[in-house]
């Protein structure tokens, strides 16, 4: 059975479930906190592209930077 809509993982972050789950696989891989992408990555880069705010390549740049001045990166297994 296929569902309709929008799931909220979608809603809030505008990637899909399916997607997601790579980004938290290569976040294990790479020893980041996947909760530190989603937050200071995703969150924002989503809000900023349904603002338009993300005009161009230096708009995501500065979007990333910010986002790496405050990285956690986890101790990898």
């Amino acid at each position: 059975m296929i569902t309709k809509g929008l799931d909220s993982t979608f809603v809030h972050y505008g990637i899909r479930k399916e997607d997601l789950a790579i980004l938290e696989s290569l976040s294990e891989k790479h020893c980041l906190d996947y909760e530190w992408i989603q937050e200071h990555i995703l969150r924002v880069y989503h809000e900023q592209k349904i603002k338009d705010e993300l005009t161009d390549e230096r708009s995501l740049v500065k979007l990333i930077e910010k986002a790496l001045s405050t990285l956690v990166v986890k101790p990898c297994k």
